[in-house]
């Protein structure tokens, strides 16, 4: 991935996992964005080690992943933070 499209998956990403976590979650949007960068990237990476393979199409299998690692990342943050979900 080139930096432009890790930056636009993380926010992709970032924003849908925040949507399918449960309440409100009292991060910032920057915040919302690392998180979906990285959850996309280690998203990503977890599918590589699964053995999905890239296809011509949109790669669902690697973006529910994406989504899921960094909502992961969204509960651990507000976790180690103090910011709980509302």
């Amino acid at each position: 991935m080139s930096i432009i499209g890790s930056i636009i998956a993380g926010i992709v990403v970032g924003v849908l996992a925040r949507l399918v976590l449960p309440g409100k979650q009292n991060i910032s949007v920057i915040i919302t964005i690392v998180l979906g960068i990285v959850g996309a990237l280690l998203g990503w990476w977890l599918a590589g080690l699964l053995g999905v393979a890239a296809t011509d199409g949109v790669d669902w299998i690697r973006w529910l992943i994406s989504i899921v690692v960094a909502a992961i990342l969204i509960v651990v943050y507000g976790a180690v933070t103090g910011k709980k979900q509302v």
